[in-house]
Parts: C-alpha cells; structure tokens; sequence
C-alpha cells in the first residue's frame, strides 16, 4: 500500500518542485503533530489564516452545530441565511460607516476579482494602478495585478490596462489620473518582506484617489483580523478605503472572503446586467459560522489589544548573529538574515527542530513569522530559542562547506 507521502507526490498537483513535505495527523493550538508524534510550534498560521489557532473550541462547535441545520442550500445571493446575515452584520458593527455591505466569496483571489469588476462597473473606467511586489492571489485578474513579473510572464496575455508603480513613491502616484478605476493596495506588504507604508504615503494616496474620481481598494488578506495589533490595518494608519478584501482569518480556517463596500458601490453589481457576480459556494453558511465564532474569540479575549506585547518578547528574544534586521509590527515579521541560501536552509530544515517557518514570495533574504494570535510568552521564547538552534546549524552547515 502506498504511504500517504507517496500519493501526495503522484497524485496531488504540485506547487513546487521541493514541497515541505510535513505530514500532519491533528492540529490543536500552535501546534501541527505528526503521525509518529512529531510535534510541531506553527509559526506562519496557515499563512496568516489560523489567528485563533487551530480547531479552537468555539469553531469547532460552530462549525458542528451549523451542519446540523444546514450546508449548501443555493448559490450566494438569493436566500436569507443565518450565518451570512450575523456575520455581515458584525463586519458592519467594526468597520467605517461606508463598509458596510459584504460580499462573501470562496477566497482571497475571488474577492480580489470580484472588487476589480466592482471598480471598473462602478467607475466606467477601465485602469487599474498596483504596487510593485504586491501579490493579490493566483487567478488571472488578479495575477495581472501582481507586481512581479516573474510569476506573471508565463500566463500572459493578462488582462488589459493595469499599471505597476513603486510602493512608498509618492511622485508616481501622480500616474493616478481620470482614466484610473481603482488602486489596488496592501496597507502592509505582506510578500514584499512585510513592508510598511512610509509616513503619509496612504494618506496622499487616498487624496490622490478621491480627486480623480478613483476607488481606493484594499487588500487586507494577510493583514486583517488582529495581526498586526489592530483588527484591522486600515484602523492602525486611519485611512479608510472604498473596498475592503479579506480572506484568509475571515474563516477560521475554513475557506472564506469577502469584498466590502458601500451600498452604493456594491449595488452596481446588481443590475446591468444582473448577477454581475456570481459565486456558488461564497459564503458557504459553515464557513460563516466559523468565521463568526472565530471573530468572537478574537473580540471577547482582547487578542488583538495583546499583539503588541507578543511582538516585542519575538524581537527581544529572536537576537543572532545570522538576523541582519527584523521588519515588522504586531504578530506579521520578516526576519531577514545575512545570505539568501541562509533562508532556504533555515526553511526547509525547520520542521526538524519542531518548527513550521514559511519564506515570502518576493523576498529571498528573510523568512517568515506569523504565529496564531493565542500564542502564548511561553511558547514564544521557547520557538525563538529553537530559531536560534536552528540559525547555529544553518550557519555551521554553510562555514563546513
């Protein structure tokens, strides 16, 4: 009989050529464990998914009693169902006035499609401005609007009019005109190596926006949800955008997103032609269940009001010759270390001492930490002191050869 490692490789489609390869049997907490034990601290959440860690107590029991009213019951949009309603509602209670309606997909990259169409029939305008290093998912829309040109090439033709400026360069968001339908913009670079926007650069994006009649959009997939010491980031920098995007934590680890707007805005969607948008599954009532209970947690135990405590004990203890430089705030770091090859290393040999550490898509000279928000001091010093093992070995490794 194949072993489960086998049939992952023949097949499962695959991502690349050198997948981690860690085979988890239960997820509780912070941790992932093995089939033979193995126990693991996640540092990364799932990529920024798992803000209340895995199966905790109140999803697992939302999710349970949803599938003992209903699942699936028609495409998103046409009937009154519990969990959408509840959920959409509190969304509302916790964001700026004017993001108010949500529109709940399957994921990231759907909501990121489902604003791009959003903009551009809302507008009449066709021009979609983005960030260098940005990433907004895998689709095609949204890949057009991804700022590296090595993951876009091979999939072109891309969709028509979208235009690449650099993040935190205040002259080229002079390239936002009348013809601009939206900017697409991640308050905090997240594959970027998590980049921060320079002082005033969202606000003189969102007047540059406002005086050409373009919608300010964004994206929030990583960010949302407490991670990096607010709920959201659009609170940390005081700049509220016309469309929101989230996914990822918006599920509680089921899959989940959505894009919020106005009424407005998001009746554009509405008519002419109708169903402007359509999505079978988004919103799926087991999901939303999930999401809600996770947002509860995260509300009900001031997770988010804990973040900046937690950020500081990482810096303070993650201290080693290898770590040029920490970027970062709240619970969304990018370590960076003395050589590239340090990071793949470090990466792939990660699991052997207990750990689960992620790279960036953009930035081949830091990896990543993005712990659930439940993360204990505890566990924080003991996953940094098993960083800094592990840095030993990595650079004893590259010294022997």
């Amino acid at each position: 009989m194949l072993s489960n490692r086998q049939l992952f490789l023949l097949h499962l489609g695959q991502t690349s050529s050198s997948p981690l390869l860690v085979e988890v049997e239960k997820a509780e907490g912070v941790y992932l464990y093995g089939p033979a034990g193995e126990k693991y601290i996640d540092l990364i959440s799932g990529v920024s998914v798992s803000n209340t860690g895995h199966r905790h107590p109140r999803v697992v029991d939302a999710v349970k009693n949803q599938t003992d009213s209903y699942m699936h019951l028609m495409v998103y949009g046409e009937m009154i169902q519990s969990p959408q309603v509840k959920y959409a509602g509190k969304l509302a209670e916790l964001l700026p006035k004017n993001l108010d309606v949500c529109y709940f997909v399957n994921s990231g990259s759907e909501a990121i499609e489902g604003a791009i169409k959003l903009a551009r029939k809302f507008t009449g305008k066709s021009r979609i401005i983005y960030f260098r290093n940005a990433y907004h998912g895998s689709t095609l829309g949204a890949l057009s609007i991804q700022g590296n040109e090595k993951f876009k090439n091979a999939f072109r033709p891309l969709i028509p009019d979208a235009l690449c400026i650099n993040y935190n360069d205040f002259k080229a968001l002079n390239e936002i005109d009348n013809h601009t339908a939206c900017v697409m913009a991640e308050p905090v670079q997240a594959e970027a190596g998590v980049i921060y926007p320079a002082e005033g650069f969202l606000q003189e994006l969102r007047k540059k926006c406002s005086e050409n009649g373009a919608l300010l959009v964004f994206d929030e997939v990583q960010t949302g949800f407490g991670r990096t010491g607010s709920l959201f980031a659009l609170e940390k920098f005081g700049v509220i955008p016309d469309i929101l995007v989230l996914a990822k934590a918006l599920g509680g680890g089921m899959p989940l997103g959505a894009f919020i707007s106005s009424h407005e805005i998001m009746s554009a969607l509405s008519s002419n032609p109708q169903l402007g948008h359509i999505t079978t599954f988004g919103g799926h009532p087991v999901c939303c269940a999930a999401g809600l209970a996770s947002l509860e947690v995260i509300l009900e135990n001031n997770l988010t009001s804990r973040v900046a405590g937690k950020s500081s004990l990482f810096r303070k203890e993650l201290v080693h010759p290898a770590i040029t430089g920490i970027r970062g705030d709240g619970l969304l770091f990018a370590v960076q270390l003395a050589k590239p090859e340090y990071v793949h290393y470090a990466v792939a040999n990660a699991p052997g001492h207990g750990l689960i550490l992620d790279y960036f898509l953009f930035c081949d000279n830091s990896f990543r930490i993005a712990p659930p928000l439940i993360i204990t001091d505890e566990e924080i010093v003991t996953a940094c002191n098993r960083i800094k093992e592990l840095l030993d070995e990595t650079v004893n490794n590259f010294t022997i050869a």
